[in-house]
C-alpha cells in the first residue's frame, strides 16, 4: 500500500466525527488536482500546484502486515480509524485487505474519506462509512473527472455521509443540485468552509451559516485548523 503518513492519537477534524479522538492513516497518490488541495505533498510530483514534491521522500510502499502493525500500536477502543488521501479510494482493495489483519476489538469505527469518484466495492462498504466530499467548481478539477454520477449514487445507498467544501453562500446552490439529483438527505449533508487558518476558516463559515441552516444542511468546522493551524501532523 502506498502511504504518506500515519499519526495520532488526535481527533477527526471535520464532518459528523468533529472532535472523536482518531488515527489516521493518509495515502498517497489521488485522481483530481484540486487548486486548493491543502494534502499535495500526497500526489503532487510535478509542481501543478506551485511546489513539486518529491515522491521517493513522499510516498512509502508499505506491506500490510507491517502497517497493520504500526496502526495497532497506536490505536485503542473508542478511537476512529479514518483512512484519507490524497484519495483512498484508488487503492480501495488493499484497504479491505489491511483491515483484514487489525485486531477488530481496536476497530470501534473506521471511516474513509473519499472525493466521490470511485465506486465503494460491497466487502468495503460492509466494514467502513464514508466521508464523501464531491468537489465543487471552485476546486478548479475538470468537471468530467470530479464528478462521477455512478459513483455518487453507489455511495448514497451506503453509509455515507456528504462534505462539501464552500468558499461562499453562492456554492451552496451547486451542492443543492447535486443532492437533489443524488437523492441525499439534507442530514447527510456537511457544509464545511474553505481556509487554511483560523480566520479564514471562521470569517467562511460566518457567510455559509445562515443560508446552510435554511437549507436544512450541517455545519462543520475544521477544528484541526482552529487548533493548530495548517501544521502538518506526522
Amino acid at each position: 500500500m502506498r502511504v504518506a503518513e500515519i499519526f495520532g492519537n488526535t481527533v477527526q477534524g471535520e464532518g459528523p466525527s468533529t472532535g472523536q479522538r482518531a488515527v489516521f492513516l493518509r495515502l498517497s497518490g489521488c485522481n483530481l488536482n484540486c487548486s486548493w488541495c491543502d494534502t499535495p505533498y500526497t500526489w503532487d510530483w510535478s509542481g501543478q500546484n506551485g511546489r513539486a514534491y518529491d515522491r521517493a521522500a513522499e510516498s512509502t510502499t508499505m506491506p500490510l502486515w507491517e502497517l497493520a502493525g504500526d496502526l495497532e500500536r497506536l490505536l485503542d477502543p473508542g478511537a476512529l480509524l479514518v483512512i484519507t488521501g490524497g484519495e483512498p479510494m484508488i487503492q480501495q482493495a488493499a484497504i479491505t485487505r489491511l483491515l483484514g489483519h487489525l485486531d477488530a476489538r481496536l476497530l470501534t469505527g473506521i471511516e474513509v474519506e473519499t472525493n466521490g469518484t470511485v465506486i465503494p466495492s460491497a466487502a468495503l462498504a460492509s466494514v467502513a462509512s464514508f466521508n464523501v466530499s464531491p468537489k465543487l467548481a471552485s476546486s478548479g478539477c475538470d468537471p468530467g473527472k470530479r464528478y462521477r454520477p455512478a459513483a455518487l449514487d453507489a455511495l448514497a445507498a451506503v453509509r455515507s455521509s456528504f462534505k462539501f467544501v464552500c468558499s461562499d453562500w453562492p456554492a451552496l446552490d451547486e451542492v443543492v443540485e447535486l443532492v437533489t439529483a443524488h437523492g441525499i438527505r439534507p442530514a447527510d449533508v456537511w457544509i464545511m468552509p474553505e481556509g487554511r487558518d483560523s480566520y479564514a476558516v471562521l470569517n467562511s463559515q460566518r457567510a455559509l451559516a445562515d443560508v446552510a441552516i435554511e437549507l436544512g444542511f450541517n455545519l462543520s468546522t475544521r477544528l484541526h485548523v482552529l487548533l493548530w493551524g495548517d501544521e502538518r501532523k506526522r
